[in-house]
């Protein structure tokens, strides 16, 4: 008598090989290309990010499937943006091979995440994805703009960066990332992951990241892309004051510290002090 596969549909180690020689795939550093080999952490990232089988899951970065096996044998549909011609040719045939009765419930688009401003299939509820980590920031925060049905994400990023997406005013690591995440979500740390459950094993630590949108956007008549000026021109020169920092932004140091005392903030302050809401007032009083 068999025993039942523990692994179930999903990929380990040599399965993950075995299928990247198959299609003579290397993971290549200039596409930050490092595949989970692990049943077990692709089963904890879909637990963590509390997926149902209500769930419409959008995943980026899908490599040859280790994760979007586990996030299909959970969801209801799941739609992976891949931009590697090879790896997007192979996902369907996959699919159909290890979990053929979800393979109409699977979408693939086959371009760089970056430009991807609509997606077949039923709206997003979910993001999911093991995020390449030269791209990770700049795709996240366009997949939150571009679809804002998307209520729950959780994203595995380099430690460093998660670090730095769930930093709170104050921290020494909060920056522009941490400030914009926040403009869309809730944002905090959700686990960490070890080098040793992906193939390449990378030079760094892995961290979670969950991010749940807000209930109501940030209450301002600034625009997002006003608000999003004043967060870069503050950090551009972290460690100069606001009223300085902000010169260039406002076209001179007195208007500058005119908006910020318009907005109710301090001219010493610097912008690591500052909440969201904060940078959204200094936007407001510069119209």
């Amino acid at each position: 008598m068999s025993t039942p596969d523990p692994q179930g549909p999903l990929f380990g180690a040599a399965d993950i090989r075995e299928l990247a020689a198959a299609l003579g795939v290397r993971p290549t550093k200039q596409r930050g290309q490092n595949f989970v080999i692990d049943a077990n952490t692709v089963r904890r990232i879909v637990r963590t990010a509390e997926v149902t089988a209500d769930d419409v899951v959008v995943e980026v970065g899908p490599g040859l499937g280790s994760l979007t096996l586990a996030l299909l044998d959970a969801a209801r549909h799941v739609t992976a943006v891949e931009i590697d011609d090879t790896l997007a040719a192979a996902l369907p045939a996959t699919i159909a091979a290890r979990l053929p009765a979800k393979k109409d419930a699977f979408d693939l688009v086959n371009m760089d995440a970056m430009q991807v401003t609509a997606l077949p299939g039923p709206a997003p509820t979910a993001l999911v994805a093991n995020l390449p980590y030269n791209v990770a920031v700049p795709v996240l925060l366009h997949m939150l703009d571009s679809f804002p049905t998307i209520e729950r994400t959780l994203v595995m990023v380099q430690a460093e960066v998660a670090d730095r997406l769930a930093a709170g005013p104050g921290s020494r690591v909060y920056g522009v990332p941490s400030v914009k995440a926040n403009w869309y979500a809730q944002v905090k740390r959700a686990g960490s992951i070890g080098r040793n459950v992906f193939w390449p094993a990378p030079n760094v630590d892995s961290g979670l990241v969950a991010l749940v949108r807000r209930d109501e956007p940030v209450a301002t008549t600034a625009s997002k892309e006003e608000v999003f000026a004043v967060v870069d021109a503050a950090f551009a020169q972290r460690r100069k004051t606001l009223r300085a920092a902000l010169a260039g932004w406002a076209g001179s140091a007195a208007a500058a510290e005119a908006a910020l005392v318009a907005a109710g903030v301090s001219p010493q302050a610097r912008g690591e002090a500052l909440t969201v809401e904060e940078f959204a007032r200094i936007a407001e009083a510069k119209q």
